[in-house]
């Protein structure tokens, strides 16, 4: 094979780096590097000088390191033996990512679990190129961008995985929003995922998340939403007046029940939304009329209780309303209920307060005279 004189490589805009094609070179060859470029010499898989750019002649004075292992018979124009391996300093920008499967993430402001699938690009630089000469290349001829990006893919989608939940659990960011924070995010996630990169002499640049979608017909995305609706009813207007609507609307539910028995529902339900209206009123105009310090305080105001009703759970119970309840047929000593202070639901008729509710006893018959 033919003595090689001068040695260079053109590489194209995706190669990062790529083999001298002959191992035959001699001492007074020149070497040219190109800007952006790096020459590494390797013999015997070991790296033993690296050239920047510019134009070399090769001789013992400017590789002092591979002189050494290698016997020089024939003077200045020996031949030798040796792997010139170049590698592309250039920053390549524009990589692209997605995620070939959903990504399941829970929302931390609902924790709900949702899937989601994102895309986006990146660029990258080689910024050690002997330690990502050892750690990537091996006994390859080149390597390219579209190389890396194949075999970080699977590493890059298990650590976007753990970051973006990390992210948005830091940050308290729901899965509905996260397309409102994608910049702050995609520079999050650089600065996790470089720390990989750097493992391999390669810098992750501009990381970028173009979108993160999620499917609308899901049915976690289903219940996110209602999530988030209720949430927003709430705040609006406020958990005892959303309480008293779905009050309203179990006995409004049981009330619409055919027969004689939903008719005497409909008639409680009527009394006692009446008594809990009227206490919910009483309250509010409490809170406006007691503005003057010098009229006396409010009278204490009677227990209340929760009470668990076909399926719903009622709030702010008196006792009243819990005797037009038994009255109609609605309760009886095995309904369940709670209120502050207690560990558990329990029977109303097991609760000291409420056992005399249950325990009237009707006078025996009058006898015969």
């Amino acid at each position: 094979m033919a003595i090689i004189d001068v040695v260079k490589c053109e590489m194209n805009d995706s190669e990062l780096c790529k083999k001298f094609h002959s191992e035959d070179l001699r001492l007074g060859s020149q070497l040219v590097v190109y800007p952006s470029q790096v020459a590494i010499f390797v013999k015997g898989g070991q790296i033993f000088d690296m050239f920047e750019s510019g134009t070399h002649t090769l001789k013992t004075s400017n590789i002092p390191l591979l002189n050494k292992i290698i016997n020089l018979p024939f003077g200045g124009n020996s031949p030798f033996q040796a792997e010139v391996w170049f590698l592309n300093l250039t920053a390549k920008l524009d990589v692209k990512w997605g995620t070939m499967t959903p990504i399941q993430l829970e929302d931390p402001k609902y924790e709900i679990i949702v899937p989601v699938r994102a895309y986006g690009q990146y660029g990258m630089k080689v910024t050690d190129p002997q330690h990502f000469l050892k750690t990537l290349i091996g006994n390859m001829t080149s390597f390219s961008s579209e190389k890396v990006n194949s075999y970080f893919k699977g590493k890059m989608l298990s650590l976007l995985n753990s970051t973006l939940a990390k992210k948005i659990a830091n940050d308290k960011i729901s899965i509905l929003d996260i397309n409102t924070h994608l910049v702050d995010t995609s520079e999050f996630c650089e600065v996790e995922m470089n720390k990989q990169f750097k493992k391999y002499g390669l810098q992750l640049l501009d990381f970028a998340i173009i979108s993160i979608n999620v499917p609308e017909d899901d049915p976690s995305i289903v219940k996110l939403k209602e999530a988030k609706d209720l949430a927003a009813r709430l705040k609006i207007t406020g958990r005892d007046v959303y309480q008293m609507e779905r009050s309203f609307d179990v006995l409004e539910t049981a009330a619409g029940n055919e027969g004689a028995g939903g008719q005497m529902i409909g008639m409680g339900a009527g009394i006692g939304a009446g008594i809990g209206l009227g206490s919910t009123m009483g309250n509010m105009t409490n809170q406006f009329m007691n503005t003057n310090p010098n009229t006396p305080p409010p009278l204490p105001q009677e227990s209340t209780y929760f009470i668990y009703i076909n399926g719903q759970q009622l709030s702010g119970q008196t006792m009243q309303n819990m005797v037009v309840y038994i009255q109609n047929g609605m309760m009886n000593g095995d309904t369940l209920v709670w209120q502050q202070g207690m560990p558990q639901w329990t029977k109303a008729s097991q609760v000291p307060q409420l056992a005399s509710l249950f325990n009237t006893q009707t006078p025996p018959p009058i006898p015969a005279m």
